[in-house]
């Protein structure tokens, strides 16, 4: 079956790169320009326009990147049982 496999690109290759018509190539180039002309367009800007600059904007304040940064330095390791602990569930009281 593998003595097939180089014929197959020979054949299909010559049908595939066969000289296309000017006209056609013209019309596929052109058809998306065409079609973007239909399209819907953006939505319109609402609110007062940025541009202006007798119109109030909200005010910038400082952020910090890092303010809620916490170390993840490795530490010592503790006792298992007490981790455990304290991150199990409370025991069900009752019956």
């Amino acid at each position: 079956m593998l003595a097939h496999n180089p014929a197959r690109p020979a054949a299909v290759g010559s049908a595939a790169t066969a000289p296309m018509p000017l006209s056609i190539k013209v019309l596929f180039l052109s058809l998306p320009l065409l079609l973007a002309g239909c399209a819907a367009q953006p939505p319109a800007l609402t609110g007062p326009d940025p541009s202006e600059p007798s119109i109030r904007t909200p005010r910038v304040d400082y952020r910090s990147t890092v303010s809620g940064y916490t170390s993840q330095r490795p530490v010592a390791p503790s006792a298992w049982k007490q981790q455990n602990e304290q991150v199990a569930p409370a025991p069900k009281s009752g019956g």
